[in-house]
């Protein structure tokens, strides 16, 4: 019996609050509207951002539907869809291109101005939610709420992908292109050169991987888990090594090791004081700085304006510099084995472990965690 245009009751990860683990609930979906997909999931990673949003440390409204990293199915399109069709298999994704803001029409940014990345909405276009759990409306989260059997996402927010495309391809949805991308279009990293990575999880390995493909022959990876180096190792960096082992900081440490500083540093924990250290381990007249990691709305980032004068120079990555465009290619790369996705899986869970899988992030064991519906 066809599902299109009713309301769908299904399970759900709810979070009704901060700082609290998830719960299992049984959700209403409601059929899409103007220009919006309501997609089956199949398979979703759990991403840092996700564990920031309960947290807090990126702002959230609560109670929400958390997740952003998925690979669906099409379930029902409401009116004015064109872009996909049921039966698609897609990759929802959490920058929207409206095509029309001045992000999008110009050639210098992704960040199209419709996102709901830091929640200031938490809902759909229009200003309500398609989820409701005990006669309560739940928020959306980042333009798309992955941790459910169905979400509904606009119509700019979707990309369709090979249907061959394994549930692992749920991570091209943030981890893997946010950190690929930014080696590659962000960063520009040039054979030849010198990488320093912070922080060796889904995002960092991703970086790796990414400088690795742009052609550089020293890459640095920096991380407390040594667990996690042989697969640093076998991904592309040249070496691992542990701020806890020196005496001296870290960004010291790389400077001395590089004859004055790497030509590209990457920040993928969310720290503040890593965020210098990145930057002051690049090479003081032309090192690139990319910060990836995600950090509350109050922290700030501090430094002598002279690390900046000689000429180096820290950027920001949204999605690694990807438009939702590119996703398609991407899973065709991994198809063809042009690109790797798989050594990102750690561990793969059943929803109703899905608090399970927060712990294994928090404790920084494994490197990604998908849950499978």
């Amino acid at each position: 019996m066809s599902t299109a245009g009713k309301v769908i009751k299904c399970r759900a990860a709810v979070a009704w609050e901060p700082h609290k683990p998830l719960s299992i609930e049984e959700i209403e979906v409601a059929p899409p509207k103007c220009h919006e997909v309501r997609i089956k999931i199949l398979a979703t990673g759990i991403c840092g951002s996700d564990s920031s949003a309960l947290s807090t440390i990126m702002h959230t409204k609560f109670p929400v539907i958390l997740g952003h990293e998925a690979v669906g199915v099409v379930e029902s399109v409401g009116p004015g869809v064109t872009r996909v069709k049921k039966g698609d298999k897609v990759i929802p994704h959490c920058l929207p291109q409206c095509g029309v803001c001045r992000s999008c029409k110009g050639p210098n940014s992704n960040f199209c101005e419709k996102n709901d990345i830091g929640g200031l909405s938490g809902m759909m276009e229009d200003k309500t939610s398609r989820f409701t759990c005990k006669g309560k409306p739940i928020h959306h989260f980042m333009s798309t709420s992955t941790f459910t059997e169905y979400t509904v996402v606009s119509d700019m927010c979707v990309a369709k992908v090979d249907d061959r495309a394994p549930n692992e391809v749920c991570i091209i949805g943030c981890g893997f292109a946010t950190g690929y991308g930014a080696a590659l279009n962000t960063a520009k990293v040039t054979p030849g050169s010198t990488c320093a990575v912070f922080g060796l999880g889904g995002v960092g390995f991703s970086v790796i991987h990414g400088c690795k493909a742009a052609g550089a022959t020293r890459i640095i990876g920096i991380g407390t888990h040594k667990d996690k180096y042989p697969k640093a190792i076998e991904l592309g960096a040249t070496e691992c090594i542990n701020p806890k082992d020196y005496e001296k900081p870290i960004q010291e440490v790389i400077c001395g090791m590089t004859n004055g500083g790497v030509d590209y540093a990457f920040e993928c924990t969310g720290r503040i004081e890593t965020m210098n250290s990145a930057l002051e381990s690049t090479y003081c007249a032309s090192g690139v700085t990319v910060v990836i990691g995600v950090t509350s709305p109050t922290d700030k980032l501090t430094f002598p304006p002279m690390l900046l004068i000689p000429g180096r120079t820290l950027k920001g990555s949204p999605f690694g510099g990807w438009l939702g465009e590119d996703l398609p290619k991407l899973v065709t790369d991994y198809l063809n084995k042009k690109i790797k996705i798989d050594h990102l899986v750690s561990n793969t869970l059943p929803l109703d472990k899905i608090n399970e899988a927060f712990d294994l992030l928090h404790s920084g064991k494994g490197i990604r965690t998908i849950v499978v519906y």
